[in-house]
């Protein structure tokens, strides 16, 4: 055959829910292998995964694939063609780091792999006309002579145009007025962009502990299926030091990962909690610019009501010197 392994693990395997594409779906009751397959014939890189005689893995690396460490045990990939992400939950964090570097080196084998074959296809082509043009010149136009249209107009107006009286200093403060609200204006976006992130955040967050509490109630059934099949063993087997042993390490294993899931529950809790609090912060930041925001607007306007309470003396101003230049 043309395709071997070239790289094997074992991991409990998960894909995304397809109706609503937040939770995790067990594809495996316990840890299977997962192996990197290489195909000689065709040149590309697979990650299959049986468990039993089901395929429950069967994905072909891409250059345009990114495996994602989603926690220290846990990471995810999406594979278009199968219209589904994958997910990977290791017995530690150096397994983890171990496939995710495969991972990226087989992706870029991939990579290599199709900019040859493309090379190999633009040597096979035939070459492209290349004097064609060469000796083409770009034609005169209208506006090449006499300028453009806009040109034209720019001239006829800096002609004919009077000069204009320079702004008074009375509008310096209503430009420095929009200089400021523009400021305060994105400083606001910014606020409910940091707010949208950690909503979503939030909101992993709260997605990452039910797949938690699923697991919690995968690895509870084993265990209760693990407990049964010792008590199974101790009635019919003969060798009750053997069934003993054998019971004590699955006691021992299940403690361990009820542990594990107690600590992981923790961390999600505290995370969730700091991301409550820093969300809160923001909201109360948020509040207190729209105030500052609102206090500044109604300033700017009682501004330029006086403003235009000046504007009209200045111009009735202005009328009665005329009257009186006219009069002498």
């Amino acid at each position: 055959m043309g395709e071997q392994p070239i790289f094997s693990t074992r991991a409990h395997v998960f894909q995304i829910d397809p109706n609503t594409k937040k939770n995790w779906v067990p594809t495996s009751k316990h840890a299977v292998t997962v192996s990197y397959f290489y195909d000689s014939t065709r040149n590309v890189y697979r990650i299959i995964s049986l468990d039993g005689s089901k395929a429950i893995i069967n994905s072909t690396i891409t250059p345009n694939m990114t495996f994602t460490k989603t926690s220290q045990k846990f990471g995810q990939w999406a594979d278009s063609r199968a219209n589904t992400v994958y997910g990977l939950g290791f017995s530690s964090e150096y397994h983890l780091s171990k496939f995710a570097e495969k991972f990226q080196e087989f992706k870029d084998a991939a990579r290599l792999a199709k900019e040859k074959s493309q090379e190999k296809m633009e040597l096979t082509s035939t070459p492209s006309q290349e004097s064609a043009g060469r000796d083409i010149q770009s034609p005169l136009t209208p506006e090449s002579i006499n300028g453009t249209d806009d040109e034209r107009v720019m001239a006829e107006v800096t002609q004919n145009s009077e000069p204009r009286a320079e702004p008074t200093q009375n509008a310096l403060p209503f430009t420095h007025s929009l200089t400021i609200s523009k400021h305060w204006e994105a400083e606001l976006a910014t606020l409910k962009g940091n707010n949208a992130k950690l909503t979503a955040a939030l909101l992993e967050s709260t997605a990452n502990v039910k797949q938690w509490k699923q697991q919690l109630a995968a690895y509870q059934e084993e265990a209760e299926r693990l407990h049964k099949r010792v008590t199974e063993l101790e009635c019919v087997s003969s060798q009750a030091n053997e069934v003993h042993t054998h019971k004590t390490e699955l006691n021992q294993t299940i403690q361990e990962l009820e542990s594990t899931l107690k600590k992981k529950e923790e961390e999600v809790e505290i995370r969730n909690k700091d991301l409550e609090d820093q969300l809160s912060d923001l909201e109360q930041r948020l509040e207190k610019s729209q105030n500052e925001q609102e206090t500044f607007r109604n300033n700017l306007k009682t501004l330029l009501e006086i403003l235009d309470g000046k504007i009209f003396e200045l111009t009735e101003l202005r009328d009665n010197l005329a009257k009186l230049t006219e009069c002498s």
